[in-house]
């Protein structure tokens, strides 16, 4: 018998979540079948409700639904408490059971197939939305030597960093601030969070950001050489990297709670990359 996913968004076309799902099945011999669905805005539950009803199994959920699976869920995990957006559902006896993996899928990016361990880095991460938010707990368990977050509007940058000291199980430093209080600090491990690079616009981030050696990584995926990268790069940094790995690790992740099975990802990583030229 053919168990049945799917991604749903608006649009859909782009999704690589097909791509990779599939390949995750071969190579793990599940059978499944994975699917694109486009869900019209306003629509998410009369799709997702058909869907289970015909027998699917469990959904990836992307743009603009996050928030809408976050409500559509019946028991939710404390990745998708702390992120308040759910990017993976899973369908089991009338419950919907929702998850949240971009944070783990990018701490698991950097630390195993970038060899960027983040205990007693000093990691800034740009941006202080949905993406920063999911990406705060795991960040923190790894014990770096302290996460700043900068974004053009300070209070949200602060909310998030209230969020962290509530729900945090160590004592890792955490501050939010805007890029005018950034001055000459610099890191080890720059993320861009924002959504900049998707409209191919500039944080206003100073080259001194990025200290020696530093990482810098773009969590968008497949845009090439983004303002942010070509910046970290006229600063000398070397070590760059986007987010073609951390979505592979999150569907991972997903693939291994529906299934009880995690794939490699090296070969799926290889087929997203794109060059940062």
């Amino acid at each position: 018998m053919t168990d049945r996913y799917a991604v749903i968004g608006n649009p859909i076309e782009q999704s690589k979540s097909p791509l990779i799902h599939t390949a995750f099945a071969q190579v793990t011999g599940q059978n499944i079948d994975y699917t694109k669905l486009l869900a019209p805005l306003g629509g998410f539950s009369a799709v997702v409700d058909a869907f289970r009803l015909a027998g699917g199994r469990g959904m990836n959920v992307t743009a603009p639904f996050k928030l809408d699976a976050f409500a559509y869920a019946t028991e939710l995990a404390p990745s998708a408490q702390m992120a308040g957006a759910v990017n993976a559902m899973k369908f089991e006896g009338g419950k919907v059971y929702a998850e949240n993996f971009d944070g783990v899928g990018l701490v698991r990016d950097l630390v195993h197939n970038l060899n960027c361990p983040l205990q007693g880095r000093r990691v800034l991460i740009l941006g202080a939305g949905g993406a920063t938010r999911g990406a705060l707990l795991p960040i923190l368990a790894q014990g770096p030597a302290e996460l700043v977050i900068v974004n053009r509007t300070v209070a949200k940058a602060q909310e998030l960093v209230e969020l962290a000291r509530k729900h945090q199980s160590g004592s890792v430093p955490v501050r939010g601030i805007g890029y005018a209080d950034l001055g000459d600090q610099s890191f080890d491990v720059v993320l861009n969070a924002t959504s900049a690079s998707l409209t191919a616009e500039l944080p206003p981030l100073s080259a001194s950001a990025f200290a020696s050696g530093c990482l810098a990584y773009e969590l968008a995926y497949g845009k090439g050489l983004t303002p942010f990268l070509k910046l970290a790069s006229q600063a000398g940094v070397t070590r760059l990297a986007d987010g073609a790995g951390m979505l592979a690790e999150q569907a991972a992740e997903a693939f291994a709670w529906w299934r009880g099975v995690r794939p490699d990802t090296a070969a799926v990583i290889e087929k997203l990359t794109v060059p940062l030229v």
